[in-house]
Formats: C-alpha cells, structure tokens, sequence
C-alpha cells in the first residue's frame, strides 16, 4: 500500500528516488506502480523503513557487522514484465562497486522477497565464491535495448563461470557479501516481481577516497546526479551522499 501512494504521488518522501525502467520510460505510461521499477533510499519513509530494524534480520546482520548496524541503502525492486528490450535484466556486478566505505567484510546485504521469485520472473542469479575476490572494474553494459541508470555490469564478465539461480518463496531472506558477483534475468511473467532491501555496514567501517581507483566513475556519477539535485554551487563528495543516507538501527554511531 506504501509503494501505491509513493508510485502514485500521494506520498511525498524527502530523499527518495523513484526509478522507472529505461524502456518504460520511453514510451507513454501513468503515474502508478506500472511505472515504477525501483524506490530507493527509503529512509525516511517510516513505514518502509520498519524492515532495516526488523529483529529477525538484524539478528544475522549483527554476525557480519558486530553490534554496531547502520543501514546504509535501501531498496525497494519492482520488477516489470519485460517490454521487450532485455531491460528488466540487472547485469553482472559487485555491491561494493558503489560503497566508499570499508573494510567489505563488515558489509552485508539482506534480500528480502514479497513474493513467489523464480527464474521466470528474474530471480537473483549467484556466482559462488566469487566474494573471495577482489573488486572487478565496473561500466555500463553495451546491451542493444539499453540499459538502466546506474546499473553498472562487471567488465569483461566469463558467462561460463557456474552460476546458481536463487528460487525464493515470499519472506524468504538472502545475506550477502557486498563482492558476491551477481545480477539477475529478465522478468518473462506478466507480473511485477516485488522484492525488499536493505545494506547495513558496522558503524565502525570508514570512508576511504576512491579517487584513482576502479569506483572512480560511479563517484562523478553520483556526484554530478548530486550537483543537479542540490545546485552546482553546494560541494557533495561522493561520501556526502552516504553519510546522509546512513542510519543507526542498533547500537552505537561510532564512525559512518
């Protein structure tokens, strides 16, 4: 019912980014949720952001992160039936990609599904072991029908790697390293495919300067969306944009 009101326009959330597929976006649609493929940044939504302090979650988060847990970015997916383009696809990729804090091991993200997740309607699709690596150089995918903002693939990705494809009932929750390599398929059903998250980070992690470093694109991504949303004249650092996203669900802020 949250998601309706903010698709529609009901709801006014400060900081949150509604996010249409980039085919949808083309053609002509209606403010409603068949529009809308991604609500992100929910934190300041009450309602939404009652899932990042979940006790149930957040009893195998504090395995990853300590007793120290800041939610750092949240999601909400709205997978729409494909329109034709491939590009409800998510391509290939590392979390950590966009994250200019670390050490990554006091990183996780929790996956939660609100429905039925299958590989017909784009399940999420798994490389194992691939978080012992180190982290990959990201771009945008050369994909014919286009490819959604921000949706940056693992460069020069081997299909043949052995993938697993994760098959989710509804409530279902996935916990992952921020450099698992993993993506998801086109949405083949005729429904949205709803799915819920949330990347906590120990309030004891840093920020580190990612100039000069592979993340050095997604940070002047980042920085010049900042720029038209804030004002040229208003200095964002990409880990400005972080540190106002972040929020303490248990324990201390000790440095996030």
């Amino acid at each position: 019912a949250e998601f309706e009101r903010i698709s529609k326009g009901t709801v006014k959330i400060p900081g949150l980014l509604v996010m249409r597929d980039v085919a949808i976006a083309k053609s002509e649609f209606v403010r409603n949720e068949k529009a809308v493929s991604k609500l992100q940044d929910f934190q300041e939504d009450p309602e939404l952001f009652r899932y990042c302090a979940l006790p149930q979650i957040l009893k195998y988060v504090e395995c990853f992160t300590g007793p120290n847990i800041m939610a750092m970015h949240t999601m909400l997916i709205n997978k729409p039936p494909d329109a034709g383009k491939k590009t409800s696809r998510h391509p290939m990729h590392q979390d950590l990609h966009y994250f200019p804090f670390r050490p990554a091991d006091r990183i996780v993200c929790a996956w939660t599904a609100m429905e039925k997740v299958n590989r017909q309607n784009g399940c999420l699709v798994v490389l194992p072991g691939s978080h012992k690596g180190t982290l990959q150089e990201h771009d945008y995918p050369e994909w014919e029908g286009g490819v959604n903002k921000m949706y940056h693939g693992v460069r020069n990705y081997d299909p043949s790697h052995p993938r697993v494809h994760v098959e989710m009932e509804k409530g279902d929750t996935l916990f992952f390293h921020p450099l698992l390599i993993h993506g998801s398929g086109m949405n083949q059903t005729n429904g949205f495919r709803k799915a819920i998250s949330c990347h906590y980070a120990s309030a004891d992690c840093f920020y580190i300067d990612v100039t000069g470093t592979t993340q050095e694109n997604i940070s002047k991504e980042v920085k010049d969306l900042a720029a038209k949303k804030y004002g040229a004249d208003v200095s964002v650092s990409f880990e400005d944009t972080w540190a106002m996203r972040g929020r303490l669900v248990h324990g201390e802020r000790t440095s996030l």
